[in-house]
């Protein structure tokens, strides 16, 4: 079964001097984003946090869910991601997506969790998806 999910974004004048607003949806979530906020470090959110967002929500759940079936469930689960845009050629490319996850395992020591965190963040949808950056770092840590 397939599942789909759906998101809108309108942006509204020049590159430089426009503006955009995007849309779950779900209608969950909401933002506005500018050349400013994107391309400048201006305050705002970013098509790429967005990705980031993703992609911490994903391995989260994947670790999550490979963890379940080995059974060591985890308690806890704290993913984060940040998503690095670079120019190269002079064009704005995503180069590297960097991830932190922490978990409390009971009955887990920190090499398999490390060994479950890589083959979540391997096997998971978002990772799949994002492929094509070049680096796709992963940190992860096992907490008491």
């Amino acid at each position: 079964m397939a599942i789909t999910s759906k998101a809108k974004a309108v942006w509204q004048g020049k590159l430089r001097d426009g503006k955009g607003v995007f849309e779950a949806g779900s209608g969950t979530f909401k933002g506005d984003y500018t050349f400013a906020t994107r391309f400048e470090g201006k305050k705002g959110t970013t098509p790429e946090e967005l990705l980031a967002a993703a992609h911490a929500a994903c391995l989260s759940m994947a670790l999550a869910g490979s963890l379940d079936k080995a059974g060591t469930p985890a308690t806890r689960i704290t993913a984060s991601a940040q998503c690095q845009m670079d120019m190269i050629d002079g064009t704005a490319t995503v180069t590297t997506m960097r991830l932190d996850v922490r978990g409390v395992v009971p009955g887990l020591d920190q090499a398999a969790f490390a060994k479950a965190a890589a083959g979540a963040k391997q096997n998971c949808p978002v990772s799949r998806a994002l492929a094509g950056i070049k680096s796709i770092e992963l940190h992860a840590t096992l907490e008491s």
